[in-house]
């Protein structure tokens, strides 16, 4: 499997409201996060690159560069991540994909290599994750077999979630190249190297 076989997803769309804004619109070491994501994806070898907004779409559009990228707007995004999740796998059904690698865009710790070692598994009947610690984490990769699967489980804040609770998901360890924490409030930020 190349890993041009593999979409990107970056989730975009939440308010933030732990951080006091959307998250796609912080800018940590000269860059959005939203395109930090983006390009994280890119870079690990993923095309095309699906970004999915939704608070504040506008302003993101309006300030991101968003370069090489798909942009799709979750008119839901206040119902929570699986919301957001359905949204980009309804984008790749028209493509060749044949696995989705999906990033939250508050993980700025996450980095290309994480990308192309999970990516590495890609295959439609595929699922993977990078673990960090021996605990699973981001990104995660979809085999486009389990698409219509996550999307039907994908509700709430939960994402594909209670999907992969009930399968086996092959652990692609990345500590050694990259940290698997999120962003929720500004002082996180300070974990992060730009």
């Amino acid at each position: 499997m190349r890993t041009s076989d593999v979409a990107g997803v970056v989730l975009a769309a939440g308010a933030g409201r732990r951080f006091g804004m959307p998250k796609a619109l912080v800018e940590h070491g000269g860059e959005l996060l939203v395109d930090r994501a983006a390009r994280v994806l890119a870079e690990g070898g993923c095309d095309p690159v699906v970004v999915v907004l939704g608070a504040a779409a506008d302003e993101v559009r309006e300030r991101a560069a968003l370069t090489g990228t798909t942009v799709v707007v979750n008119p839901d995004w206040a119902s929570g991540m699986g919301s957001s999740l359905r949204t980009a796998l309804d984008a790749l059904a028209t493509t060749d994909a044949a696995a989705a690698l999906v990033l939250p865009v508050d993980m700025p710790g996450v980095g290309p290599e994480a990308v192309r070692r999970v990516a590495a598994r890609a295959g439609r009947t595929t699922l993977a994750a990078a673990s960090y610690h021996g605990t699973r984490g981001h990104p995660v990769l979809l085999g486009r077999d389990h698409w219509t699967g996550a999307h039907a489980a994908a509700t709430g804040d939960a994402g594909a979630r209670d999907y992969l609770r009930t399968r086996t998901v092959t652990l692609v360890s990345c500590d050694d190249v990259s940290e698997g924490y999120d962003v929720d409030r500004p002082e996180d930020l300070r974990r992060a190297n730009p």
